[in-house]
């Protein structure tokens, strides 16, 4: 576990100390370039402490006020607890939660593997709404902030190519839904944010992987609603709100004939 802090005059804003957890994603990592640029307040999670060590240098020389860091496995929800501990004793007057890890297997191979199937359904859905249930007690009670989680158009509805990944984005875009009503009397926000494929390294293996969006676009996307707490549902680029509206409303009977 590191930490460096860095104080100097803070900037008004909303959104100014945030918590990211999966640091070290692909769009976490732009994400928190840009606001680092902004003067914000950091503290990120992530497994790999050589890894943090390197980002939270790098965010302290962009102009971030604080960069605070914890090496944990997120997909462990055993370690939940002592990661929220610290969290809330060192970085207590926190106003944004921002959960940005995921993992992808083949699909083929979850299919042909019960174990990888698991490991998927918990990393995506069951760790995450494990986590978010912490953060979202804390938020609640202090009746402020906002809690922002990143799922996948591919929840919007399952596909034979990738439908255990999209299952479990799915189940955690519904478990913001039911969060997002849970939490509004108490004046917390909880976005929903639904990327369609982006350049990342998670991506870099898939077909087409340099057509995808740039990290740098999504991340000004979502930075924007984090800043605005809104919208409830963010797709991002923009064109995936319709392109997946269109998607939900096909017929099932022509739908499962389609191989995508």
């Amino acid at each position: 576990m590191t930490i460096t802090m860095r104080s100097s005059t803070p900037h008004i804003a909303r959104m100014q100390k945030i918590v990211v957890l999966g640091a070290t994603s692909g769009i976490a990592l732009e994400i928190q370039r840009q606001l680092a640029r902004q003067g914000r307040e950091l503290l990120l999670v992530a497994r790999s402490p050589q890894r943090l060590s390197e980002l939270q240098s790098d965010l302290l020389a962009r102009g971030a006020q604080q960069v605070l860091t914890v090496a944990a496995d997120l997909a462990q929800v055993q370690h939940h607890a002592d990661i929220f501990g610290f969290v809330r004793q060192s970085f207590p007057d926190f106003d944004t939660v921002l959960l940005a890890y995921g993992a992808m297997e083949d699909q083929k191979t979850s299919e042909a593997s019960i174990d990888v199937l698991l490991d998927e359904l918990n990393v995506n859905f069951v760790s995450a709404a494990a986590l978010l249930t912490l953060f979202a007690a804390d938020l609640e009670q202090r009746r402020t902030g906002c809690l922002a989680a990143i799922t996948s158009v591919a929840g919007d509805r399952g596909r034979r190519s990738n439908y255990v990944y999209g299952s479990a984005k799915g189940a955690l875009s519904l478990f913001l839904q039911g969060l997002r009503s849970r939490l509004h009397p108490a004046g917390v926000t909880v976005i929903t944010i639904k990327p369609g494929p982006v350049q990342t390294p998670m991506t870099d293996h898939l077909a087409n992987s340099s057509r995808f969006a740039p990290p740098e676009r999504v991340a000004r996307d979502i930075i924007r609603a984090l800043n605005r707490r809104s919208p409830d549902v963010l797709y991002t680029p923009w064109f995936w709100r319709p392109v997946m509206s269109a998607v939900r409303h096909l017929p099932e009977t022509l739908f499962k004939r389609l191989a995508f």
